[in-house]
């Protein structure tokens, strides 16, 4: 089905604090911070129907471009330096001259999610009093890791993993895969991939958190994807913003060997014709290019309820 947009609400009382994917293609191995086409087409497609629920703030920061990461996720630590440095700035900005004590959703996808695993170790996860504005974290294709069988105690000490819509201060977190992710996946394994953005390393006795958004509690649920319209082939012959699949897809919480994934799995109907998602980069890559949008809908009903509950906490 086709959607609208979701017009903005007025100044609401939560705000959304988000940190866009390796996007820039700028060739030096740091992004200025110039507002590119990239930026704002990452910033729509991923964050721009949570501006319904909260205030979305998205500053920009001088992240590692496509260049710089084609070279090695793990190489060019300076250069790692200089992307956290620069979002480190803009959380401290938005502080002081933004927040105005409100509390603060964070949405983080890829090197967004692996810079945002790094601010939220330094100036969230030991500090409680800005502990206690978390609504949650959402923190996809990151790598973040818990103790296995437990739900905090690994990347953080004091955020768990989301188990519920009425849970708050908690991390949603997956990356998402077809099957079973190869060996060499750069996501979903403990110290591999995504990992060396935040300098998690391998660790005994540890695995890398899902939480299924669209069933927090544990099983398989059907998703609701929502694709921005800009992004999808077929967009000259559609005069809406978004494009919502409804039914075409479930997820599980899965696990074999080393990796922790969520497994997507579409409806078998071979009657719906409509368009599939691919594991466009490779099996190594698995969903990851969409695996906000496979679950946006849920994303956002997620931190609805949460912000309810906060709210009536608070």
């Amino acid at each position: 089905m086709v959607t609208k947009a979701t017009a903005p609400a007025a100044r609401l009382p939560v705000d959304c604090f988000y940190v866009y994917p390796t996007v820039s293609r700028q060739t030096t191995a740091n992004a200025d911070l110039t507002i590119d086409p990239e930026e704002m087409s990452a910033a729509s497609a991923q964050v721009a129907r949570f501006s319904s629920v909260c205030n979305v703030w998205a500053p920009m920061y001088r992240q590692r471009t496509v260049t710089s990461l084609a070279a090695g996720l793990g190489v060019d630590a300076a250069a790692g330096r200089v992307a956290y440095n620069s979002l480190h700035a803009a959380w401290l900005d938005y502080l002081a001259n933004d927040n105005a004590g409100r509390p603060v959703v964070f949405i983080g996808h890829s090197q967004g999610a692996a810079i945002l695993i790094n601010l939220l170790q330094a100036e969230v996860d030991q500090n409680p009093t800005i502990r206690a504005r978390v609504v949650s974290a959402i923190l996809l294709g990151g790598n973040v890791t818990v103790p296995a069988g437990k739900d905090v105690g690994a990347t953080f000490q004091n955020l768990p993993a989301c188990r519920a819509a009425t849970q708050t201060g908690c991390v949603i977190a997956y990356s998402s895969f077809p099957s079973t992710p190869p060996a060499d996946a750069l996501f979903g394994i403990p110290g591999r991939g995504v990992s060396l953005q935040s300098g998690q390393i391998k660790r005994a006795g540890v695995q890398v958190l899902c939480t299924n958004p669209a069933a927090l509690g544990g099983g398989s649920a059907p998703l609701d994807p929502y694709f921005w319209v800009a992004n999808q082939p077929a967009r000259k012959l559609l005069t809406t913003d978004w494009v919502e699949y409804p039914a075409l897809y479930t997820a599980t919480c899965k696990q074999a060997g080393e990796a922790s994934w969520l497994d997507v799995a579409a409806a078998s109907d071979r009657a719906d014709t409509r368009t599939r998602v691919a594991e466009a980069l490779g099996a190594r890559w698995g969903y990851h290019l969409v695996d906000v949008n496979l679950a946006l809908g849920n994303l956002v009903s997620d931190v609805q309820q949460e912000i309810a509950t906060y709210q009536a906490a608070h």
